[in-house]
């Protein structure tokens, strides 16, 4: 078997690629590292990032490198499992072949794993204008931003101006939008004065902007509004059935004709899938989603599947899809690979069922909400079971040591300590 791509060799094993390494795509290369595959991992990045605390490095509570993990130490103490920078281009299901931004590669099996990138509802301006988090990259770009905002804000006189600057919106009223908000909440209170106390704070507002009736639409209405009250009670400026119209980088529009003067807007409001082309084009669904069977296999093609928010598995349950969050792509990584192990051996397959665990999110010091499948938690509860959950879905024991301790020191001391501007340079 020969490709386009070095130093990989034909080695005997049955060869399964798969593109992307975030929650599904790790779990599936982890699993089936116990079994004799030759296993090409691709991906933009050469880390794992743990997208559900991009906001923390944004808010200047965690450091990047806390929750990143360098793939190639994850992989390797396994000579079968090879890891490459890739963007795929697309299939050609016919030869078995991927193109890459690398070279094309042969496969066996292919495991479409690419995830989920923003979406901004082809408005174009708030493309251009607004900053996403999606990434670390941009978790630290958002954190650039408000910070020096705030340094700009102490030089200017234009009390219009310095409003502007001190002020945040926040598109989105999901889990992500939610405990941004309640943490910059945090900054506004506990950090920020201090550092900067020229500044009169009451000018400051943080917006959170939900084109709905509710914010965490995915969790129950008692969530939902204890949610709400929390933030509140934080200080945070709720504003529901608010559908943005425009943002020219000063002054974000509604549709309804309100604005909000603001240098700062986070989109937080929607995804769009990742897919890779070359397949039929009924295996394309809404939103870019790819259309698999109960087995997560492409339907037509008996060798590429998809897992995690790239998939769109339509059941009784799930008419319009599984929810995008990582429990679902981790659980369709785990039967995938026990699938994969199972043609190997001339078994059959076996189909996806969903468990829902439930879902959580923070708003802020002890406070938080959290939904399972046969109660609720709210409060310090919720923030503790939403503390610990995390910490352990971390990779690497020394990450969860460097978190803890971070975690543990801005719980004493009411303070975030990675309060850095690291503007790029360029060498002379």
């Amino acid at each position: 078997m020969s490709d386009s791509i070095s130093k990989i060799l034909e080695t005997g094993l049955k060869r399964i690629v798969i593109a992307g390494c975030g929650f599904a795509g790790l779990k599936v290369a982890m699993k089936l590292s116990r079994h004799d595959f030759q296993i090409i991992v691709l991906d933009k990045n050469n880390y794992h990032q743990f997208q559900p605390l991009l906001y923390q490095v944004a808010t200047s509570g965690l450091e990047p490198s806390s929750i990143s993990f360098p793939l190639r130490k994850i992989f390797h103490k396994w000579s079968h499992i090879h890891f490459r920078i890739a963007d795929v281009k697309t299939i050609d299901p016919g030869k078995n072949v991927l193109y890459t931004s690398i070279g094309s590669l042969k496969y066996d099996y292919l495991v479409l794993a690419s995830g989920t990138g923003t979406n901004f509802y082809g408005m174009k301006d708030i493309e251009k204008n607004a900053i996403a988090m999606k990434s670390t990259s941009e978790a630290l770009y958002i954190r650039n931003v408000i910070l020096q905002n705030y340094e700009c804000a102490m030089c200017m006189d234009d009390p219009e101006e310095v409003k502007a600057r001190m002020n945040i919106v926040i598109v989105g009223g999901g889990p992500t939008g939610v405990e941004l908000a309640g943490a910059l909440a945090e900054m506004k209170k506990f950090v920020l004065p201090k550092d900067y106390p020229e500044l009169d704070f009451s000018f400051m507002h943080i917006y959170l902007m939900e084109s709905s009736q509710r914010l965490l639409n995915v969790m129950r209405e008692k969530s939902s509004a204890i949610a709400l009250r929390y933030l509140k009670k934080l200080g945070v400026d709720v504003v529901l059935n608010a559908m943005v119209g425009s943002y020219d980088g000063y002054e974000v529009t509604l549709k309804n004709g309100n604005t909000y003067r603001s240098r700062t807007l986070l989109w937080a409001a929607g995804v769009k899938a990742n897919p890779v082309q070359g397949l039929a084009a009924d295996c394309y669904g809404p939103s870019g989603r790819m259309i698999v069977d109960e087995f997560n296999k492409v339907p037509g093609y008996s060798n590429i599947f998809v897992i995690g928010d790239l998939a769109l598995m339509r059941t009784a349950e799930y008419p319009n899809g599984h929810p995008q969050v990582a429990q679902v792509a981790i659980q369709q990584a785990r039967l995938l690979v026990s699938n994969l192990v199972n043609a190997s051996k001339g078994k059959e397959f076996h189909r996806f069922r969903y468990k829902d665990k439930g879902t959580l999110a923070t708003v802020g010091r002890n406070l938080a909400v959290a939904d399972f499948p046969h109660f609720s938690l709210y409060g310090f509860p919720a923030w503790f079971t939403w503390t610990f959950i995390h910490l352990m879905s971390i990779v690497g024991i020394k990450n969860r040591l460097f978190i803890f301790i971070d975690w543990l020191w801005n719980y004493i001391t009411y303070d975030q300590s990675l309060r850095l501007i690291i503007k790029q340079g360029k060498s002379e």
